[in-house]
């Protein structure tokens, strides 16, 4: 609970005055499915024991003031409830005025302003999902201190049209729905097309997951996903012509092959391959998992790998060389790319016995090709966003 502390002491002294509530929102990692979720597919994440702390107070105005520890030099931000418009000078506290706006525009009362303080330990640009804990964060928030009792799937809903809709990247539902409804020890399959979800208790006896950053600001990220995102719904046009589905994950591999050849694009096909066969992965990871099958997930994340670098180009040198490096290590069972690609992330699993052996190589070996070190995080999962205090 140090940190609490801490935080509590920062409130004060920058608000001139003690906070009410201190709550909590996860980082996420997803072992498998990428880029499958707004193609209607499968993911498999996981919530992180890293995440987003948030210590807030009521006011009796309508104003709020946001600040973040991580982003101190932008000082206090100020905003008007009845004034939540994007603007690029207010940085980070968009995602918050994006997730009060969207809160309304459900019929939601938010009839007083709050002073917030932030602080996250997630990496920012690591493809862990700061965004996404700050958004699912706040509609925590609200949630408790305005008494909405809104059904966390709602409020997960909520902050992907925020994140939509307000800052303007067409995310899918993952990230924001294994923020708020992750559980300790397990990771959740979700099918993206229905919300249909359910755990699987991770056995990770004698295994640990390690979280590669690049240490790559992914200045591309969100540009490049809007494209990719528009490549498939392009592909999936092509295929509507022979085929009545409503996504790319309602298709096997089998049915794939039969009627790719009306995919007109060469890029196109590539992009909806990708998604195909990734959905087809997360399936058999899962039940792979489920019969404590280890070694076929791990060479199931490994493929995954292969397709978002050789089918869907997201990848990028620095993402494929901590994979390359984490797969000719000792005890490594699986390594992927995870997150939006373009920087970011990877997720290894990796055998307690080899964990210091294999962070230690992969810093020196990374330096040595790229020119400067990646950050590792042995990370344990956690539940979802909640109240702590």
């Amino acid at each position: 609970m140090d940190i609490i502390n801490t935080l509590q002491n920062e409130f004060s002294k920058i608000f001139n005055h003690t906070h009410e509530n201190v709550f909590f929102s996860p980082g996420r990692v997803n072992l498998i499915g990428e880029h499958t979720d707004y193609n209607g597919g499968h993911v498999f994440p996981c919530a992180l024991t890293i995440g987003t702390y948030g210590l807030v107070s009521k006011r009796n105005d309508n104003k709020v003031l946001a600040y973040s520890l991580n982003f101190d030099k932008l000082g206090i931000i100020e905003f008007n409830l009845d004034d939540l418009n994007n603007c690029k000078k207010d940085n980070w506290a968009n995602y918050i005025k994006g997730v009060i706006d969207t809160f309304k525009k459900h019929g939601y009362n938010i009839e007083n302003g709050f002073e917030i303080l932030f602080y996250g330990n997630i990496p920012n640009g690591s493809g862990l999902s700061s965004s996404a804990s700050i958004e699912v964060l706040t509609g925590t928030i609200l949630n408790d201190l305005f008494n909405l009792n809104i059904d966390m799937v709602e409020i997960v809903k909520m902050c992907q049209a925020a994140e939509n809709n307000f800052i303007g990247v067409n995310c899918g539902i993952m990230d924001q729905f294994s923020i708020g409804m992750g559980k300790k020890d397990c990771a959740i399959l979700l099918d993206c097309s229905t919300l249909k979800y359910t755990y699987s208790k991770l056995d990770m006896t004698g295994h640990k997951i390690v979280i590669g950053n690049t240490n790559k600001k992914r200045g591309l990220a969100d540009s490049k996903y809007n494209e990719r995102r528009s490549e498939c719904e392009a592909a999936l046009k092509d295929l509507q012509k022979v085929k009545n589905i409503k996504s790319l994950g309602e298709l096997t591999e089998a049915e794939f092959e039969e009627i790719k050849g009306y995919i007109s694009n060469p890029t196109q096909l590539k992009r909806a391959r990708h998604a195909v066969y990734e959905n087809q992965r997360t399936i058999k990871a899962v039940a792979a998992l489920n019969k404590n099958d280890l070694a076929t997930f791990g060479k199931l994340m490994n493929e995954s790998h292969i397709s978002l670098r050789d089918d869907y180009e997201v990848t990028g040198i620095e993402l494929d060389t901590l994979v390359s490096l984490a797969l000719e290590s000792k005890g490594v069972i699986g390594s992927r790319m995870t997150g939006a690609g373009f920087g970011g992330c990877t997720v290894s699993i990796v055998k307690d016995e080899n964990v210091n052996k294999f962070t230690e190589n992969i810093k020196v070996k990374y330096k040595e090709k790229i020119g400067y070190e990646p950050s590792f995080y042995i990370v344990d999962i956690a539940d979802g966003a909640k109240k702590l205090v």
